[in-house]
């Protein structure tokens, strides 16, 4: 496996165009730091074969760095990111893809982005915050923190759609074991299924009784289709070993948990009444891992919070995804101990927004040696408590509303509108990815102007 790309050919790379000044910039400021490469290189050897020096040659971790960055970037897919590395040069320049070799295909992408791990991404953004280039910028004595949400791509959740979902992929599971293994002993009811959770969708709330015989309906066809694929998993673990079958093994022992979680909260919830906590819910068969967020009462969302710190320059100092959904105000002081270990001392200015304030967290960040803590809404906390004066309240005020600027632009521009990565794993991969992205996109367009 090698370590690094070959020299590119000496020809002139960038192109007279504000984009390409840009990603010149970034290029630049990933060569000064050479150690980021080295942390996903480590990553790329952990899962490489037995003997790295055999097979064809792969992506450098130097490579897979870059290709992260730019399919942020940009959005692409990795069809997409195929095409443009084969048809820019300035694209290939800037991931160290040689013109003279052929460039790597979408498969080839999408194996090796996914090894990346998120610890990875994680300290090579503290190191990228920490270098000197990045202290010149941004000194982390005045800092801002708030909170947002990122969706995970899944349909809106209903019991219905739920156990159709759990059919669906049984369904297809157990034709394949028939084709693997040659488990016959199944009866389909999709499309059953599918026309009881059409049913469902269309009949209004008063039609309680029908409504209730249709997911009594649903829930019989749902448990007769787990049954049968859990007949299959047994058979196969009787026949011998293959590549073929160990995949379906393990794709069965994975789902049949998630099918019995959903039939168990559908029928509690709708043939029994109660009202299942949302701890003990299951939103996505596929994304397992979503938890529910109700914004402010007003929407609901499935996926994960995230906390952001960011300092007077914009650049994210700090990015925490804790599990569930904790209020806010149980996560102030953590994010301000966050950042009194990665500079070695607590900020001097901190301004949070109102869902952090409590008397609490005020004593015990200025525990901490903050000398200023402003919290957006006050929530019955003097202002000569929390700053030294009206007017320093009100600038921290105003700058932390400087934060949505930020959470904007990450959404709109580095895709945490909403996740299409699937996995927990993918999930922190790609929010790291957009944050490592937006910080060098940042630093390059300082040492642009």
């Amino acid at each position: 496996m090698r370590h690094s790309s070959p020299q590119l050919p000496l020809t002139a790379p960038w192109i007279a165009h504000p984009h390409a000044a840009e990603l010149a910039a970034m290029s630049a400021l990933l060569d000064e730091q050479a150690a980021l490469a080295a942390l996903v290189q480590q990553d790329l050897e952990a899962g490489c074969p037995k003997n790295p020096h055999t097979g064809r040659s792969g992506l450098t971790g130097e490579q897979t760095l870059r290709l992260l960055i730019v399919r942020q970037l940009t959005g692409w897919t990795y069809e997409e990111l195929a095409f443009h590395l084969a048809d820019s040069a300035t694209y290939r320049t800037f991931c160290r893809v040689n013109a003279l070799v052929t460039p790597p295909s979408k498969s080839a992408l999408a194996a090796t982005l996914r090894r990346a791990r998120p610890e990875t991404l994680a300290s090579a953004n503290r190191q990228l915050v920490l270098s000197a280039t990045a202290r010149a910028v941004e000194p982390g004595r005045t800092v801002r923190m708030d909170a947002t949400v990122v969706p995970v791509a899944i349909h809106p959740p209903t019991d219905a759609t739920l156990l159709v979902d759990a059919v669906r992929v049984l369904d297809r599971l157990l034709r394949r074991s028939e084709g693997e293994a040659g488990f016959t002993a199944y009866h389909r009811h999709l499309k059953r299924a599918k026309r009881r959770a059409l049913a469902i969708a269309h009949l209004a709330p008063p039609a309680t009784k029908r409504r209730r015989g249709c997911y009594r309906e649903l829930l019989q066809y749902t448990e007769a289709t787990a049954s049968y694929a859990t007949c299959a998993l047994a058979h196969l673990e009787c026949l011998p070993s293959t590549p073929a079958r160990d995949r379906l093994r393990a794709q069965l022992t994975t789902i049949l948990p998630g099918v019995a979680q959903v039939i168990d909260q559908a029928t509690r919830r709708v043939l029994h009444g109660e009202t299942v906590p949302a701890a003990e819910k299951l939103v996505s068969l596929f994304e397992a891992h979503a938890d529910i967020l109700v914004k402010d009462r007003r929407a609901t969302y499935y996926g994960h919070k995230i906390f952001l710190t960011t300092g007077r320059s914009g650049l994210i100092l700090d990015c925490a995804i804790p599990k569930g959904n904790p209020g806010d105000v149980t996560w102030a002081v953590s994010l301000v101990r966050r950042q009194q270990a990665l500079f070695g001392r607590a900020p001097r200015q901190v301004s949070l927004d109102g869902g952090f304030a409590s008397q609490a967290n005020l004593a015990d960040i200025k525990g901490l040696g903050v000398a200023d803590v402003c919290f957006a809404k006050k929530r019955g906390l003097a202002i000569r408590d929390m700053v030294r004066s009206a007017w320093v309240y009100d600038k921290l005020r105003r700058f932390r509303a400087g934060i949505e600027s930020g959470i904007s632009l990450l959404k709109r521009v580095f895709g945490l509108a909403r996740c299409v990565w699937k996995g927990a794993t993918g999930f922190h991969v790609y929010v790291r990815t957009a944050v490592l992205a937006a910080n060098l996109l940042l630093l390059a367009r300082h040492r642009l102007t």
